[in-house]
């Protein structure tokens, strides 16, 4: 093969991947600075009533119309916890443990990434799917004509009520979660309504609610950026904006469990480092 030939062949393999790099960089540019924007316009209309009167709709979208969704899949999820748990735990004579493991489940993670899931495929799709309908008809460019911000009237009241109502739908996910488990536990096993309650006071305590109520609100800041970035960036006609509100909720949900991950770690880190002990387990 002559040197102009492989050459050729060379620029041919690494064509694609380039591409699609700069378009990953590109990406990854736009959100970055979107998300800059957002904080900008944050601090800039902190002290503007008149803005603030734009979240309570949103407060109204975001968290009471999907209250009764975050109750029900939080009831169900602790009544899946128990009985899946009960077997293996009466099988080494702990059963009365049970409400201690599956409460400390719900708090620290079951609740938070649960709302944070019901408000992503809830509230997160119809944030992008509004967004983008707007980009494609071109209403954002007629407020932009009209010297309106689009991202202080828009994405900026709608990230601040995710933020503001997702630690409050994981409060009832998790009292709802909490209740689910005993139902099952003391009603269908028969385990004693004071050891239900005894042993969940002794695993969970104010740094593991603490610790839930403050993943949520990562996870509310993620959902309300990612699912607006998608709405303001969609591409052209019904088909784009399906393919956006698509991708904001897989996005959505992938960083939400990456997300979970990490903070659970440094939670748990930082809880050994402040107090040092890992505090009561499963069996003492």
């Amino acid at each position: 093969m002559t040197p102009p030939a492989l050459a050729g062949t060379l620029n041919a393999m690494l064509a694609i991947p380039l591409k699609r790099t700069g378009d990953l960089l590109e990406r990854l540019g736009l959100f970055v600075a979107f998300s800059c924007s957002i904080a900008l316009w944050m601090l800039r209309d902190a002290n503007k009533p008149r803005r603030w009167r734009l979240i309570w709709p949103q407060l109204f979208d975001v968290g009471t119309m999907s209250l009764s969704v975050v109750m029900i899949t939080g009831g169900f999820i602790g009544m899946v916890l128990a009985v899946e748990l009960f077997a293996q735990f009466a099988a080494i004579g702990q059963e009365t443990r049970l409400g201690g493991v599956v409460n400390i489940s719900v708090v620290r993670h079951v609740g938070p990434v649960l709302a944070a899931m019901m408000l992503a495929g809830r509230v997160g799709g119809a944030f992008t799917a509004e967004l983008g309908t707007m980009v494609v008809t071109e209403q954002i460019d007629a407020m932009r004509s009209m010297a309106t911000d689009p991202v202080s009237y828009l994405v900026v009241p709608r990230v601040l009520a995710c933020v503001i109502m997702i630690p409050i739908l994981t409060i009832f996910s998790d009292v709802v979660g909490m209740a689910g488990g005993w139902l099952i536990t003391v009603k269908m096993f028969g385990v004693t309504n004071h050891d239900y309650w005894s042993f969940s006071a002794s695993f969970v305590n104010m740094w593991d609610v603490m610790t839930g109520l403050s993943k949520s609100v990562f996870f509310g800041l993620a959902i309300g950026v990612i699912c607006c970035y998608k709405g303001f960036y969609c591409g052209k006609g019904a088909r784009g904006v399906g393919r956006a509100t698509t991708d904001a909720f897989v996005t959505s949900f992938v960083t939400i469990i990456i997300m979970n991950f990490f903070l659970a770690k440094f939670s748990k880190d930082l809880y050994h480092l402040l107090i040092g002990s890992s505090g009561m387990t499963a069996f003492g």
